[in-house]
């Protein structure tokens, strides 16, 4: 498994941007899709943004797309996400995760397909 730890998460305006980081600790780094997730108050865990392993694609959901951006830099075990356009509705815990993939260009989407979790970090946007 990997261990990952997010941070970067705060209190900001809507419309206002934030970028999370999450930093991994393993050796195998680029053998693994990085994705976000995020938990509201109340609601279900639900999928934000993947990287695959060459970060050669990347799958957004949908409430999210033009606004959210995933990133990884494999030399350094880092994957990043640049949130802009901030809206209430992101309040949430955000949670980074990463899951084996088999090919390098492979996008995970499927929470169940992630099987390391970091401790989250809170996200607010306040109106």
């Amino acid at each position: 498994q990997v261990q990952l730890v997010e941070s970067g998460g705060g209190l900001v305006q809507a419309g206002g941007s934030l970028r999370l980081s999450c930093a991994a600790t393993a050796r195998t780094f680029s053998s693994y899709c990085m994705g976000w997730f995020r938990q509201a108050p109340g609601k279900e865990r639900e999928f934000v943004a993947s990287i695959s392993r060459n970060s050669r694609n990347t799958r957004n959901a949908d409430s999210v797309k033009g606004r959210f951006t995933i990133s990884r830099d494999n030399t350094r075990n880092l994957v990043y996400l640049q949130m802009n356009s901030l809206k209430p509705e992101d309040t949430a815990v955000y949670y980074c995760a990463a899951g084996r993939s088999p090919l390098p260009e492979m996008v995970l989407t499927v929470r169940a397909s992630f099987d390391s979790w970091g401790q989250g970090t809170q996200v607010t946007v306040s109106s």
